[in-house]
Order: C-alpha cells, then structure tokens, then sequence
C-alpha cells in the first residue's frame, strides 16, 4: 500500500516538474536594459575679479624728463644738503631745518623729529627768465604709513643755490604731488585731488564730498604760478580733472561751487 502511495507521489513530482518546464519554455526571457543615469555637468566656478591695481602715483616725479642740465646748477649735490622744514612738520624742539646725507635724514620718534628722504630733481625755468632753476622733492618721513612731500625751488646765484620757494603737499590722494614742470614762463604744479592748490608753503585742504580712496586717486588739480621777483603768484583758473576720464572737460575753481553756502549768490551777480 505504501510503495503505491510512494509510486504515485513521484509520478505527481516528475508530472509537475514537466508542466513547470514547458511553462518557461513558451516565455520570453526578456532582459530590462539598464539605464544608466547621465554625469550632471559641473558647475562654473564664479567668476573672480582681479584684483586692483594700484597705480604709481611718483611715475612722473621720477621719469626720465629735465632730470639733467649743462647749468651750474646741474652739477650741485642736493642730497647732501640742509633744507627748511615747512610749516606743520617742525620738530617740537623747535627745530626748523634739517640736512639730509646720502639722501636721508632718518626720523627719531624718541624726539618727535621727522626724517626726510630724497625723491628727485627736475631742471626746469620756473621763472621764466631763460635759466633753469631746480626744484627738489623730498619725501616727509613719518612714523606712519603717510606719504607728504616738499618741494624747494633753487636758482643759481653767487655759485651757490639760492631757496626762493618752497612748498609742502599732501598724502597720495589727499593733495598729494603728481607732477610740476614749466610751460611758457610759469610754474604748473598738479595735486591728487578736487581743486587742491598751494597756498603759500601748504597745500589746500578737501573739499566738500571729495572720498577717496587714499591709493587710488581719481581726480588732480592743475595750477599755474608766474614769479614777479619775489613771489609766485597764481595765475588764472584752477582746474580739476578726472583720471577716469582724460576726455571729461576740466571742472574750473570747484571749491567756489561745492564750499558756497546753499542759496547765497556769490558776491557782485544779480539774484
């Protein structure tokens, strides 16, 4: 009785299995592709600004023109020298005057004394009397990161230079130098800044809403000044340029404009 159970139960399997095999012979072996998803591109980087150059504001102080002359003067050697100290940078000693040697007189914070430092020389007629005169730049040496100069203005007379002017400025953008020469008898001298001119031995200060940034200088002044034998008398108009913009027309006595009180016509126009 049990072989027969035992027989019919392996028919049963070997029919199943039968069954099942010709089940997955009629079906399709059917492969899902597979798909592969596509590498986002990167990202640009953002875009980086250079960064600012910052311009030489001594280029021409120190270039290449009226640094020589056959004159007398020529051959003397003014960075062994004494100079005045101008109003504002005495020491407070009460020292007036300081000789510079090998181009430098080194400060000394310990007696609030400045130093001075050679720059340059320029030969040029600055009064207009057919011989060049020299004019020295020096740097004011401070104990900060400030950059003032000077300016002395020599004639030759007895073999010996004779100081008839001199003149201090201001600090890069703030009425700092930029250039002097001469041009048809008088003396042009330029400063960084909105209408910044010499006024005796001292440069003007700011005018209203004259910012900017100390390095980088965006405006200078143009003045001119004739020699009448004993002074250097300002000529004509000043005049304010823009270094952004070399073809913008020059703006003319500024301070006058922007320092006028609002409403109160200048004196002798017609309301």
């Amino acid at each position: 009785m049990n072989e027969r159970r035992t027989g019919r139960s392996g028919l049963f399997v070997l029919f199943f299995f039968l069954i099942l095999s010709a089940c997955q012979s009629g079906v399709e072996n059917v492969q899902t592709p597979i798909t592969s998803e596509p590498t986002p591109a990167p990202s640009p980087s953002p875009a980086t600004s250079p960064s600012p150059t910052i311009p030489n504001l001594q280029s021409e102080l120190t270039d290449t023109r009226n640094k020589t002359t056959e004159a007398a003067i020529g051959k003397f050697d003014f960075k062994n020298h004494t100079y005045p100290l101008p109003r504002g940078w005495q020491g407070a000693g009460g020292v007036t005057e300081l000789a510079i040697e090998n181009g430098t007189a080194p400060a000394s914070q310990e007696d609030k004394q400045i130093g001075l430092s050679y720059i340059t020389t320029k030969f040029l007629d600055v009064t207009g009397d057919g011989q060049e005169e020299a004019v020295v730049v020096l740097k004011i040496v401070t104990a900060g990161s400030a950059l003032p100069q000077v300016a002395y203005v020599f004639e030759w007379k007895n073999d010996a230079p004779e100081l008839i002017w001199y003149f201090r400025t201001g600090d890069r953008a703030d009425g700092g130098l930029k250039d002097l020469r001469a041009e048809s008898g008088e003396f042009v001298i330029e400063l960084y800044g909105q209408d910044r001119f010499i006024l005796g031995e001292t440069e003007t200060g700011k005018v209203t809403g004259d910012e900017e940034q100390l390095c980088c200088p965006i405006f200078f002044t143009r003045t001119a000044y004739k020699w009448n034998g004993k002074n250097f008398l300002m000529q004509r108009k000043r005049l304010t340029f823009s270094t952004e913009d070399p073809n913008a027309p020059p703006v003319e006595n500024m301070a006058d404009k922007v320092n006028q009180p609002p409403g109160k016509a200048k004196s002798g126009t017609k309301r």
